[in-house]
């Protein structure tokens, strides 16, 4: 056991780390320990996988496969794998991953207890939809094997239950069959939010994945929809996988500001409306723009950026998303990772996943202190009335009764929580 320190968004954090190694003794050592939180590559933009002064038990050590079949593509592995070492290890027999988000770099652990999802969810749900069978251990010492067959209760806990079920030891996935790793690729630019839904509906009947960039500062609400499918082999010009670069340091002050956003969002859009329309990409520079530029996030300084996700019906998707970006352009905020999409009619598996039917807007927002948390509680009431909710996942400051509000099932999920375990936002949300 080590002792580390962890960078919350209210300064340093020590925890107690405990690197899990060996799958068939997870259920005992947690047992012994008696309390902690499961942690997997600490990818999360919120508090989920952060346990203030208590421990940690870190599941990267659990990184191996257990067996895979070429032949139907099912793959049975730890819960430490990282979804990048699963694609570039399937990819050579003809299979990926179903759905993933926009990074790779997570493991099998974290995408299941955070139920994540992509830009296809109106066609492959979300990364539950997807998983087999899995292995819970507890801290009462007792090991679960569960699966929406058997156990289905277990299952729908841990799916999207944000790593308060267990410690999920191993899984058993349903990958999918691939021609190859390219798409091809195709950017319509938009000049006002009303054409983005036309746009999405009509591309969601014809193409796998969909998502928008919007520029939340224009007032317009103008946009690049991006729209891809699998292509079965290369073709001119196709794009190859690109060497990680990294942001060197954290400057003394957060680069993302006023000045820099209003620059790069009219320089992007710009850019983007001039070049080719239909273009050849490999998945990964596709898919995971972000993990091309490892330690991205210093760039906001050494105060840090918070992610504010949200989803909410259809219905109101388009009065509720120009409420939305009327408030961020009215506080003189904005992001310029800025995220628009449909979610489909899919359901998901899990008691408390974040993808429902509807319209989901995320942004990225430079920590400015308390103007940045007024914000907020205007984005708030604003979903809030909409009947929606916030991504736990990417959250760090949702208030209880938004939580509450927006998870309708988590009278159902709690009998199912494991009491030795606890992070900074269950205790923030559930009060232990």
């Amino acid at each position: 056991m080590v002792k580390v320190a962890s960078w919350g968004r209210l300064g340093s954090h020590e925890h107690e780390l405990v690197v899990l190694h060996d799958r068939e003794r997870v259920a005992r050592q947690i047992e012994a320990d008696g309390a902690g939180l499961a942690q997997g590559n600490a990818r999360s933009y919120g508090d989920v996988c952060l346990n203030p002064g208590g421990r940690l038990w870190r599941t990267t050590g659990l990184d191996r496969f257990i067996d895979f079949d070429a032949a139907s593509g099912r793959l049975r592995c730890e819960a430490g794998v990282l979804l990048r070492d699963i694609q570039r290890m399937s990819l050579a027999y003809g299979w990926l991953l179903p759905v993933t988000p926009g990074t790779q770099l997570i493991t099998v652990g974290g995408a299941i207890a955070n139920d994540v999802h992509g830009k296809n969810h109106h066609r492959l749900g979300s990364f539950g939809n997807h998983v087999l069978s899995l292995r819970l251990a507890r801290t009462d010492g007792s090991v679960i094997d569960c699966g929406p067959a058997h156990g289905a209760g277990w299952f729908a806990a841990t799916v999207g239950g944000m790593g308060l079920t267990g410690v999920i030891v191993e899984a058993e996935l349903q990958l999918r069959r691939v021609s190859g790793p390219w798409l091809v690729t195709d950017t319509i630019p938009y000049a006002r939010l009303d054409d983005f839904f036309p746009l999405a509906d009509v591309s969601e009947v014809g193409w796998e994945h969909t998502v928008s960039w919007i520029d939340c500062l224009s007032g317009s609400g103008r946009g690049l929809f991006l729209r891809a499918n699998p292509a079965p082999i290369p073709e001119s010009g196709a794009r190859v996988e690109r060497q990680p670069r990294r942001m060197p340091v954290a400057p003394p002050v957060s680069l993302v500001n006023g000045l820099s956003l209003h620059l790069f969002n009219a320089a992007y859009f710009h850019l983007k409306r001039a070049r080719q329309r239909r273009a050849i990409a490999h998945f990964e520079a596709y898919g995971y723009p972000l993990d091309g530029l490892h330690d991205w996030n210093r760039m906001y300084g050494p105060r840090g950026f918070y992610q504010y996700q949200s989803v909410v019906p259809r219905a109101s998707g388009q009065d509720v998303t120009r409420a939305m970006l009327a408030a961020i352009k009215a506080a003189g905020q904005g992001s310029f990772l800025a995220v628009l999409k449909t979610f489909g009619e899919r359901d998901s598996v899990g008691m408390m996943s974040f993808p429902r039917p509807g319209v989901t807007l995320a942004l990225d927002f430079p920590n400015r202190g308390a103007s940045t948390l007024r914000l907020f509680e205007r984005l708030d009431a604003i979903v809030r009335e909409a009947g929606g909710r916030l991504y736990a996942a990417k959250d760090a400051r949702m208030p209880r009764a938004l939580f509450e509000a927006g998870y309708p099932r988590l009278a159902e999920f709690l009998p199912y929580r494991d009491r030795g375990i606890s992070s900074s936002m269950s205790r923030r949300l559930l009060g232990s």
